[in-house]
């Protein structure tokens, strides 16, 4: 793999999503990167550090306090602080430790002297008051500008229809977030006018990502080359796969309890509303819902073979996520699902990779994109926090 010249910090890096989109630019290098998970760390130096020079794993407030590992100047810091705090299912635990981390995230920011910074987290923090405070903080180390909305995957590339917040920063001068490549299909009709300087293409689905796969074997990580290293399968009971049997083309829980109400589970019979993703089945001609760290359980999601009465392999959902059969994955299992379900999709990264190029080049475009309820329209400087 190419390296750049652009010196990039990567926190909270996981097994190294972000910095794969990043160096897939060939505009820059890892210098850094820390996480507490050691099988994550074990993938992002087989990936980017194999001499582990620079790849650091254990907590990052004592790394910092401790002064363990003295943190490298840097062009760029990057990184996802834990989102567990902000997530839908936590509203009540507004004294959750892990909300903060993003002081942490700014430390190293200030230490690297970084001039660009992007955090990445879930939807719900841009209407929370950290997100001020994160602005504020921001401004207080002279980011003089700074852009943040919540952006959808699949618009980049990703055949995942994956929402997350991303917050923009630069001491250097305007920048953007990146504007978008790819579109809902349903919308390039209606949206036509919107896109008069450049050719959007469809959103990527699911079958272009893993319908060329054979059908998995074994139900264990396999001694093959990629891509048949991570397609394993499952060992369903009888009863699973009869449930996995009586879900169509696009089903889900509620198409069981119609079509198999003998073997569907009661607390399913007693929630007559809500979870349509549920025991769901993926769709060819679509994007996959968002993949998470439990894609192989299709009781937790949408999570089912379009065709095969079988949840997804690990290769199939990292692929969903935009990794390339290359990428180095350490770990069990367990261990991997959850790398692959935290991780940035490495093509929305590098779509994110080539906005910070145009800043650090002082080339930033002054607007970008956005997909709304009522279809796409240009955006500038939105949600923006100007200095």
């Amino acid at each position: 793999m190419s390296y750049g010249t652009h010196r990039l910090i990567d926190l909270f890096c996981g097994c190294g999503g972000m910095t794969r989109g990043f160096v897939d630019t060939k505009k820059f290098r890892s210098v850094f990167a820390n996480d507490f998970n050691i099988d994550a760390i074990n993938s992002y130096k087989a990936n980017f550090d194999p001499a582990g020079k620079h790849t650091f794993h254990g907590d990052i407030i004592d790394l910092l306090d401790k002064e363990i590992h003295s943190i490298p100047k840097a062009d760029v810091v990057v990184g996802g602080p834990p989102c567990q705090g902000f997530s839908l299912l936590n509203r009540n635990r507004a004294g959750d430790p892990r909300r903060r981390l993003w002081v942490q995230f700014l430390r190293v920011v200030e230490r690297s002297q970084a001039p660009v910074v992007v955090m990445e987290n879930v939807p719900q923090l841009l209407s929370s008051l950290e997100f001020e405070e994160i602005c504020t903080a921001l401004s207080a180390l002279d980011f003089k500008y700074i852009e943040a909305d919540a952006l959808v995957a699949a618009n980049y590339g990703v055949p995942e229809v994956r929402k997350r917040a991303i917050i923009m920063a630069s001491k250097l001068g305007p920048i953007s977030l990146p504007r978008p490549t790819h579109i809902n299909p349903k919308k390039i009709k209606s949206d036509r006018d919107f896109f008069s300087d450049r050719q959007l293409r469809p959103w990527t689905t699911v079958k272009s990502a893993i319908g060329n796969l054979p059908k998995p074997k074994g139900i264990e990580i396999r001694n093959d080359p990629p891509p048949l290293d991570l397609h394993f399968g499952r060992s369903p009971t009888p009863i699973s796969t009869e449930r996995y049997e009586a879900i169509p083309p696009g089903g889900n829980r509620f198409d069981l309890l119609k079509n198999r109400p003998d073997i569907t589970p009661d607390c399913w019979k007693r929630k007559t509303s809500g979870g349509t993703d549920l025991f769901g089945r993926l769709w060819w001609d679509r994007p996959s819902v968002t993949i998470r760290t439990e894609f192989f359980k299709p009781e937790k999601g949408r999570y089912l073979h379009p065709t095969q009465n079988r949840p997804i392999t690990h290769r199939e959902a990292a692929r969903i996520q935009s990794f390339p059969d290359d990428f180095i994955f350490c770990g069990s299992k367990i261990e991997i699902a959850r790398q692959i379900g935290n991780a940035v999709p490495p093509l929305f990264a590098n779509a994110i990779a080539k906005e910070i190029i145009a800043c650090l080049q002082n080339e930033t475009s002054p607007d970008y994109v956005e997909e709304t309820n009522e279809g796409i329209k240009y955006l500038h400087k939105l949600n923006g926090v100007k200095a």
